[in-house]
């Protein structure tokens, strides 16, 4: 009858049978500049009392979070939007990369990549390795943020997710970025020095 229980899942990540797989394509590819490969990926972010999911666009060169939604569902049309929001704001990349899951193999999602002329790729089954630039942000995201709290209402881990992420963006320098952050090399400024 498909009936089920409703309770958490971690699980983002579920292929649709009969979606078309596009191949993944950063294999060996040096990623040396902003707008050169967005990824995308959902990741489950739990409250006081249920859970969310958020969806995120990262710059791969910067690491810069381009644009973010939070859903209580995952459906596809909360990951459409978040790409069309990073499209609308910051032009368009020339590679696009996701896992397999449903939400991302879909015609509404493919469809706008293919009709800005994105070419697709997507992780191999079970390789988190290869998006794995996104995974080291939800690590951050849940360490940093999500697990001190204990969101009351989806409002509340919105406002508080937001400013995380302006944080990680504007003020959180990373190593690996020379020590700048994901601002500072999204728009290739240099890092700021402290006062002596």
């Amino acid at each position: 009858m498909g009936i089920e229980a409703l309770y958490r899942r971690p699980r983002t990540t579920k292929p649709e049978p009969g979606h078309r797989i596009y191949p993944y394509l950063l294999r060996g590819m040096e990623i040396t500049r902003p707008n050169q490969v967005w990824a995308m990926d959902i990741s489950y972010i739990p409250m006081a009392r249920g859970f969310v999911y958020l969806a995120v666009v990262l710059d791969w060169a910067s690491r810069r979070v381009l644009s973010w939604r939070l859903s209580i569902t995952m459906e596809a049309a909360f990951c459409v939007e978040t790409l069309e929001d990073a499209l609308s704001r910051h032009g368009k990349p020339e590679i696009f990369n996701t896992d397999q899951g449903s939400q991302f193999t879909g015609s509404a999602f493919t469809g706008a990549l293919a009709s800005n002329g994105i070419a697709i790729s997507m992780d191999g089954k079970g390789a988190w390795r290869d998006n794995v630039f996104v995974e080291r942000l939800w690590r951050s995201i849940k360490y940093e943020e999500v697990y001190l709290r204990a969101y009351e209402t989806v409002g509340e881990a919105r406002s508080s997710i937001g400013q995380y992420l302006d944080f990680y963006n504007g003020r959180r320098p990373h190593s690996s970025l020379d020590d700048r952050t994901p601002d500072q090399a999204y728009f290739d400024l240099p890092p700021l020095r402290a006062a002596a």
